[in-house]
């Protein structure tokens, strides 16, 4: 039986401190059908991010030139894992809040047919220690979510996902500076099936966070609106898309 492909991608940057232990505690061999590869999209840090990773055990570095931001860096990760022949894809932050252990629970509901895109939900598992500021502002930007889909949501702001190969061939992201929203908004209006699976979630204890209250009111609010505003048809979504035979690519460019 051919293994599926799993590729984990981190968007990172700047996370020296935190990077190396988030790979080291990637799952490789959970399954026998399953491969597991970590790519790391390099968002223009200026400190050692790329050689910790690399000397952590992650197998394909993406160095972009500058820091274009999170959501020009979760872009390219899709990119590179439809290019790569990623049956699936897992995006997790790089900071270490969140559980690496925990991606084959990810992964699940896409393997049995019941999902095509996952969201790791700290708001369903635990959020001890999350700061009362934004643990408010999640609960408002997954809100606004849930009403703009017609859909309940828990955490529409996580950073840890999974994608079916179908969902990452369809995805778009409009803005560069976060990705988180107007994600969930494409796929879901799409047609791709989203489940959420319940996380852990631990305080960031190194490096800072890129989030800045008023950078983020007024870049995401307005992205959106564009979003919403802008016709998205119903695709023909692939049940079977992370099941599929690609051919593998073996570098970045």
């Amino acid at each position: 039986m051919k293994k599926q492909r799993v590729i984990v991608f981190l968007p990172a940057h700047n996370e020296e401190e935190a990077i190396g232990d988030v790979i080291r505690r990637i799952p490789r061999h959970f399954h026998p059908d399953v491969e597991v590869i970590v790519l790391v999209i390099d968002d223009g840090s200026t400190d050692r991010t790329a050689e910790v990773a690399k000397e952590a055990g992650a197998d394909i570095i993406c160095r972009l030139p500058e820091n274009r931001g999170l959501g020009a860096a979760v872009r390219r990760g899709l990119e590179e894992c439809v290019r790569l022949g990623a049956d699936i894809g897992v995006m997790i932050d790089a900071d270490n809040e969140y559980p690496p252990e925990q991606i084959p629970d990810l992964l699940a509901p896409i393997f049995t047919g019941e999902a095509d895109y996952t969201i790791g939900s700290r708001f369903l598992g635990t959020i001890r220690g999350m700061k009362w500021h934004r643990r408010l502002g999640n609960y408002l930007f997954t809100w606004l979510q849930s009403l703009l889909l017609g859909q309940r949501l828990y955490d529409g702001q996580s950073g840890m996902r999974a994608f079916s190969r179908h969902a990452m061939e369809e995805a778009e992201i409009i803005h560069d500076y976060n990705y988180a929203q107007v994600l969930t908004l494409n796929l879901v209006r799409k047609g791709f099936r989203l489940k959420e699976v319940p996380i852990r979630y631990q305080v960031r204890t190194t490096g800072r966070s890129f989030i800045k209250f008023t950078a983020y009111m007024t870049a995401v609010i307005p992205a959106i609106w564009k979003e919403m505003r802008r016709p998205v048809k119903k695709v023909a979504v692939d049940r079977e898309g992370h099941g599929r035979s690609q051919e593998r690519a073996r570098h970045c460019s």
